[in-house]
């Protein structure tokens, strides 16, 4: 944790890039970032050295962690721990969004084959 005080920063809904805030915004500790993922698309199965959160903002899509998946709608929230294999993808006919929120710094992404 920081030993210095950040100025409150404040985001109005359909603002661009509305839900992303990190330390270029005076969050010292973590970041927060907003993923959109129209009909049919996917972010790959990766890892992360660092652990991080995911909510549920709008829509439904599916959620893979490690051998599982299981579906995410509107509110829902995981927790993936850092090296834990993930993706997400939208089945669904319409867009769906998901806030992820971590520490500040490399996340150290690395892609998983399949």
């Amino acid at each position: 944790m920081s030993d210095r005080r950040p100025s409150p920063v404040s985001r109005r809904a359909g603002d661009e890039n509305d839900a992303d805030l990190s330390e270029a915004d005076g969050a010292p500790d973590f970041r927060m970032r907003r993923y959109r993922l129209d009909p049919g698309a996917e972010v790959p199965k990766h890892t992360n050295t660092v652990e991080h959160a995911v909510h549920a903002v709008a829509g439904e899509y599916v959620v893979g962690i490690e051998d599982e998946e299981r579906t995410a709608s509107e509110g829902g929230s995981l927790l993936v721990p850092g090296g834990t294999v993930h993706w997400f993808r939208n089945e669904s006919d319409a867009g769906s969004s998901f806030v992820c929120m971590g520490p500040n710094g490399d996340a150290g992404i690395e892609p998983v084959g399949e």
